[in-house]
């Protein structure tokens, strides 16, 4: 046999071979994912969801080989969604009705705190699929401001998204936390979870007010105020959480320009924000992020609220 041919035919031979083990472990790694989130569609979108899935797998590799990157990208509970499902599902703008802060400069102001690792965070929840994150940062918020003075509390999202709607709110289909505190204080308060548990659905509402009493609530605008009121207590803010999905670890800083997720503010550098978010401890650092310090993802855009 001529050499060359030969050569050809054992180079052919490996590519084949490595392209065929790249493919199974393509299929591995999903039905790894599959097991791990129990995920089980029917046969006819069980194919899609194993392109797409492989797609963000590369789309993370690419990434995470670019050491100039100040963050990494990991699969997680979102890896088998398109990012415009992601979105539309998980997301809910939220810029209507409120006025945002005009951010112009952003002066570091040496703050250092993060009230997570002082054990002042009430525990990572998840809202699931419903557009409940409102009513998670305004419970997470109360949750924290009592755990800092010592009481473990787990108040009731479920409430709020039943119960509020006439406060402005709108129960899986978003809302705004200084809305949901404003109902608590005019309802007469706000049960506790297990009183009134956690659904993920749109609900009738089954009872109002609740044996956890806010008497009022403040407000911090800008960066400069937001630095100011972490030294004291978390806070809830909102941000645009357009392509957290695949966020993993590190300092994030790749956002796009709409306001649709409200999350809780628990610390707070002169390089980044960290913030506790509703989608469980599988997502980020154990269900947290860090975005740059300034008005990075909105951040600062409109007002925080803390009780008082």
């Amino acid at each position: 046999m001529n050499k060359s041919i030969s050569l050809i035919a054992l180079v052919a031979l490996i590519a084949g071979a490595a392209y065929i083990a790249a493919q199974n472990n393509s299929s591995s790694a999903f039905e790894e994912w599959k097991g791990k989130f129990g995920a089980n569609w029917p046969a006819g979108e069980e194919e899609y969801r194993r392109i797409i899935f492989e797609r963000n797998v590369a789309v993370i590799n690419k990434h995470n080989a670019d050491s100039t990157q100040s963050y990494k990208m990991g699969i997680n509970q979102f890896t088998a969604m398109s990012q415009e499902e992601f979105v539309n599902t998980y997301l809910t703008p939220m810029g209507e009705g409120k006025e945002a802060t005009i951010e112009t400069e952003y002066t570091p102001s040496n703050v250092n705190i993060d009230w997570a690792a002082k054990g002042g965070v009430s525990p990572v929840k998840n809202q699931g699929s419903c557009g409940s994150c409102w009513a998670f940062s305004a419970t997470g918020v109360l949750e924290a401001n009592q755990k800092i003075h010592g009481s473990n509390i787990n108040l009731s999202e479920q409430q709020l998204v039943d119960c509020s709607g006439a406060y402005g709110n709108h129960g899986c289909q978003g809302g705004w936390p200084s809305n949901a505190l404003n109902y608590i204080i005019k309802a007469g308060g706000l049960h506790y979870e297990n009183e009134y548990p956690y659904r993920g659905v749109n609900q009738n509402c089954q009872s109002n007010g609740g044996s956890f009493k806010l008497g009022g609530f403040s407000s911090a605008s800008g960066c400069a105020g937001l630095n100011n009121a972490i030294n004291s207590k978390p806070v809830s803010v909102t941000v645009d959480a357009t392509n957290w999905n695949k966020y993993q670890s590190g300092v994030f800083n790749n956002c796009a320009a709409s306001i649709n997720h409200a999350v809780l503010l628990v610390g707070a550098t002169d390089a980044y924000w960290k913030i506790k978010n509703s989608w469980g401890t599988g997502w980020g650092e154990s269900g947290f992020i860090r975005i740059s310090q300034g008005n990075t993802c909105g951040v600062c855009a409109y007002a925080g609220v803390y009780p008082n």
